[in-house]
């Protein structure tokens, strides 16, 4: 689903921001090591497995970087 659409009364506007999924985030890190080039992935949850995922791919000497 790519937009949600509200019917009613009074007309809404605005924007949100939509958290990173912690399920697709592992994979997502994981198919990195199969491409050439440089990888930028935004909007990852700051959790445990993301980390230990990093150290993991680090340990393959992977550079990572945030910012």
């Amino acid at each position: 689903m790519e937009y949600f659409e509200i019917i009613g009364g009074k007309k809404l506007s605005g924007t949100i921001d939509v958290r990173g999924s912690k399920n697709a985030t592992t994979p997502i890190l994981a198919a990195t090591v199969l491409t050439k080039g440089e990888c930028v992935i935004s909007n990852i949850p700051l959790i445990e497995d993301v980390y230990r995922m990093i150290e993991i791919l680090e340990s393959m000497d992977v550079s990572v970087t945030w910012e």
